[in-house]
């Protein structure tokens, strides 16, 4: 490391390219992290959660954005589940 620091000192001009590099791998390296404890999509353990899609609630809306649209339950959906649950 002592010789990139001294190369830096050297050549100035190079300074900004490195910021600007260390600042983007910084920025999407914590994206990617947060994407992957943060959101629902991805999944890293099954054996704690293997059916995930039991979790959603129906009467939030899933969507990024929703206009006037009213979310209930499918009565279809609730019966089959019902069924499988009592297995």
């Amino acid at each position: 490391m002592p010789g990139f620091f001294q190369m830096l000192m050297k050549r100035k001009e190079v300074i900004p390219i490195v910021g600007i590099m260390a600042l983007a791998a910084t920025g999407s390296s914590s994206v990617a992290i947060y994407f992957l404890f943060h959101k629902n999509d991805v999944i890293l353990n099954k054996t704690s959660n293997p059916e995930p899609w039991e979790r959603v609630n129906p009467s939030k809306p899933q969507k990024f954005v929703t206009i006037n649209q009213k979310w209930k339950p499918v009565e279809t959906l609730e019966m089959v589940k019902s069924m499988t649950k009592d297995k």
